[in-house]
């Protein structure tokens, strides 16, 4: 496609593998100005019946803990060399705030709403935005057909999303013209979950 990208992998359960990918990024690419925190972990069953401490651990861990540091550490590079323009974009689900058979994995992701909202507020003055992307069902492989007509009765736009439809909204956020808007969470998701 004509641009440049690396891989670099890392365990974010380990807060001390955060400024490592950094540091890969900068060495490439210079400065970041734009984080998209994409990275999450869904494990089943998750449900009351079956939550252990581990479980709940693992969930938080990943899509909690480790979105938040990766946050702190883009803020402190950012005030560091006196940045004065960036974009933090997090994932959520439109069904965290009442996930029901997927109960840590939704908690952990409401934590990110909240985070959002908090840390857009304490931010704002230095130039970087923050927002949440909540994706709707999304077809990425994991959906059977069998899923995808029991879910599709409640997609108000009678369809699942795509890839495309997410990655739209976050360069949206990530440009200019989402300039004054922050601590949003923008449910993507064909009105599933309204």
């Amino acid at each position: 496609m004509g641009v440049k990208a690396i891989i670099a992998e890392a365990n974010l359960c380990l807060p001390e593998a955060i400024p490592a990918l950094f540091d890969a990024a900068e060495k490439v690419f210079g400065q970041v100005d734009i984080l998209v925190n994409n990275a999450a972990h869904c494990e089943m069953p998750d449900d009351i019946f079956s939550a252990t401490a581990s479980n709940i651990e693992r969930h938080f861990a990943v899509n909690t803990r480790a979105a938040v540091l990766l946050m702190a550490e883009f803020v402190n590079r950012y005030k560091r060399r006196g940045g004065n323009w960036g974009r933090i974009i997090n994932l959520s689900t439109d069904a965290a705030q009442a996930f029901g058979t997927q109960i840590s994995y939704g908690a952990s992701k409401a934590a990110i709403e909240a985070y959002t909202r908090g840390i857009a507020w304490e931010i704002g003055q230095l130039g970087i935005t923050v927002n949440t992307v909540a994706p709707g069902p999304v077809q990425t492989g994991w959906m059977s057909a069998e899923l995808m007509e029991m879910v599709l009765p409640g997609i108000p736009l009678g369809r699942v999303g795509t890839p495309q439809d997410i990655a739209d909204v976050i360069v949206f956020l990530a440009s200019d013209q989402a300039r004054w808007l922050t601590g949003q969470v923008i449910k993507v998701s064909g009105g599933h979950n309204l």
